[in-house]
């Protein structure tokens, strides 16, 4: 209240009669506020209330009923009626309150002044009825000054309203005690100079506490109100928030529906964000994002807006002429930073189509449709569809499952099998997570590793597979059956959310595994992003013994570096190579080259993704050690492994562990 008694301490005294008395219009949020006040003031009153008539209504029993002064009902009630009335009222009264508080009556919210003034006049009413009585008996008139006093409580509305109920309330008893009271005798009775005095002095007092107990309400409001403001606000830019947005959305869909106009909601993505936050530090970073909220703005006047996240903005608005409106956004942008190339804007769409789609899973559906198109190049604004909603249904199933698939063992290793080029037999295999879920079946690992890497959780699934191979090795050893080796696949965000050589380490001890049976691969892109990291876990992976591949060697940029700075065991050629294998001179001869540079830097070479014959030979010939590829053999369960091994389908390499 403090900000705006200082703003009308500048207007006009016309202004500052208008803030005095309440002549002007409170935002939805403070009447909301103030009505909670009245129905939280009603709660105390109506227990006191319900209290004192219970009492007084014992004592009129006690003094009459029992004495026989009331010789019947009909005479009880009589003397009674005005008590009982007010007693039921209080009840009524306090059930709605507490059920209003409760957020039980969402419908009736909107009378709780109409109940509660019904409620004032019915106590006002007794006040006066009582009061005259007392006062043709030569008593004080002293019920009417409290229930006026606890009226006053209860029906705190705006000064103007309080001004004239009090003066209504206090000259209007006043005028019909002049009018009609009269003592036992049929005499005239008035109030005595003094009296009026008192009595007006008495209501100045309980207007001025009115107004008091209003404007300390409102304040309290008014507090509450500009939290809430700062709630659906986004620090950073001063544009709303998505919940911000969230609120009025419906209204303005309605409102586009309306005019015949399909409402859609559109996702904007500055592209390369991060690079221009490290590169400019993050306090030009924040002026960018603040940047962009003013073009999105300027490109959308008066439609909703807000930051959805981090480099993402959104706004609902018309179907007709957002494409154009859209692509306006993503010029200025670039225009604005012209020397920035990297710098780019994406966006996503989608068109809420059913009821069910309110608005903070239209905004996902919208942002979710840049995710899945964001590597894409050549395109700007992509819409969601149903192809994308199956995408997008998946991957929150597998964030909101995964725990329990781990939990439940819905998650399994399969093995596929390593071959020894010289002889053909299994030397070894690679364990590779399958999800075989009671509800959806086999989810593919490439629907539910993406969004795990992208949610950093791909280290729960890797501790997973960890456990359930190493636990199925223990198994097999104890049981007498076939041994291979596995090599287990650790990612870059293992490295960063947990210690992945003492988590290994871990489990080793807890199943007695002897090292040679686990073989560690790392792929090559883990090492150029997260080079020291990494560094360190290689030579700490060696240093406790175990063997460490190179995986997908030949996906990246940066394949020499990594040779040159790491050390491993084993290079594991990426299946690309293989790709039109058939009559590509080119293929071969970077296969072959890779070969004889591993061989001189003392790695042995297993290539994957082999399918035909003609690259077995091949391999064979370049002389590749090892080999593994959906020619040999698909992932597969443990069981059946071991059954093909039983039955001849696979013959294990004599000397199966290279110690």
């Amino acid at each position: 209240m403090g900000n705006r008694v200082q703003e009308h301490k500048r207007k006009s005294l016309r202004e500052w009669i208008i803030y005095i008395f309440g002549f002007y219009k409170n935002p939805p949020y403070i009447e909301d506020r103030l009505k909670e006040a009245d129905v939280r003031s009603s709660i105390y009153l109506t227990v006191t209330v319900i209290g004192m008539e219970i009492w007084m209504l014992i004592r009129y029993v006690k003094k009459y009923v029992i004495t026989g002064k009331c010789a019947t009902v009909g005479v009880f009630l009589k003397y009674t009626y005005g008590y009982w009335i007010l007693l039921g009222s209080a009840i009524l009264l306090l059930i709605y309150s507490s059920l209003y508080m409760l957020g039980k009556l969402k419908v009736l919210k909107r009378f709780s002044r109409p109940i509660i003034f019904i409620y004032f006049c019915i106590g006002i009413y007794f006040g006066i009825n009582t009061s005259l009585v007392d006062f043709s008996k030569g008593k004080m008139i002293i019920c009417f000054l409290s229930m006026s006093m606890y009226m006053t409580f209860i029906f705190v509305v705006r000064p103007y309203i309080s001004l004239i109920l009090t003066l209504i309330a206090g000259y209007g008893f006043i005028y019909i005690i002049d009018r009609y009271a009269y003592d036992k005798a049929g005499n005239k009775v008035s109030l005595e100079s003094g009296d009026l005095i008192n009595y007006t002095t008495f209501f100045i007092t309980l207007t001025v506490l009115y107004i008091t107990i209003y404007y300390q309400r409102y304040s309290d409001a008014q507090k509450a109100y500009q939290l809430q403001l700062a709630a659906l606000r986004d620090d950073t830019t001063g544009a709303p928030n998505i919940i911000g947005m969230e609120q009025i959305s419906d209204e303005y869909t309605e409102k586009l529906k309306s005019e015949g106009k399909t409402p859609i909601y559109i996702a904007f993505d500055i592209k390369n964000f991060k690079t221009y936050n490290d590169r400019y530090d993050y306090d030009n970073g924040d002026k960018l994002l603040k940047e962009m909220a003013g073009i999105v703005t300027r490109n959308f006047p008066g439609e909703p807006y807000a930051r959805h996240s981090a480099d993402k903005f959104i706004v609902l608005t018309s179907k007709e002429g957002s494409p154009e409106k859209a692509d306006k956004v993503r010029e200025d942008l670039m225009k604005a930073h012209s020397k920035e190339k990297y710098l780019d804007v994406s966006a996503g769409s989608y068109i809420p189509v059913k009821e069910e789609d309110g608005p903070r899973r239209a905004m996902d559906y919208a942002q979710y449709a840049i995710y899945l198109r964001k590597h894409k190049e050549g395109f700007f604004i992509s819409e969601f569809d149903e192809k994308c909603k199956k995408t997008y249904e998946t991957r929150n199933y597998v964030l909101n499952n995964l725990d329990t698939a781990i939990r439940e063992g819905y998650i399994k290793a399969f093995y596929q099998p390593v071959i020894d080029s010289s002889s053909g037999k299994v030397c070894g295999c690679e364990a590779l997570a399958r999800w075989i879920d009671p509800e959806r079946g086999m989810i593919s690992p490439g629907q539910f590793i993406p969004v795990l890497e992208e949610s950093r959780q791909i280290h729960k699934l890797d501790k997973c597979i960890y456990e359930d191979v190493l636990r199925r090795l223990r198994e097999a050893m104890d049981a007498n059956l076939p041994v291979l080796p596995v090599s287990l696949n650790f990612s870059r965000l293992d490295f960063e959310l947990m210690d992945a050589v003492e988590e290994l380490e871990e489990k080793i001890e807890k199943y007695n595994i002897p090292k040679d049976y686990v073989h560690v691969e790392i792929t090559e892109s883990a090492l150029t992003e997260s080079e020291e990291i990494l560094h360190k876990a290689v030579e700490e992976f060696h240093k406790r013994g175990y063997v460490v591949w190179l995986d997908d060697f030949g996906s990246g940029y940066s394949s020499m570096n990594v040779l040159k700075d790491f050390r491993f065991d084993l290079l594991k050629i990426d299946m690309v190579f293989l790709k039109g294998f058939a009559g590509n001179n080119n293929s071969k001869s970077i296969i072959k080259n890779i070969i004889d540079l591993a061989n001189t830097l003392n790695m042995e070479t297993l290539t994957e993704g082999v399918e035909s014959e003609d690259a077995v030979e091949f391999l064979k010939e370049a002389g590749c050690k090892r080999m593994q590829g959906y020619y040999y053999g698909k992932p597969q369960p443990y069981e059946e492994l071991l059954e093909k091994i039983k039955d001849g389908t696979y013959k294990l390499l004599d000397e199966i562990v290279n110690k």
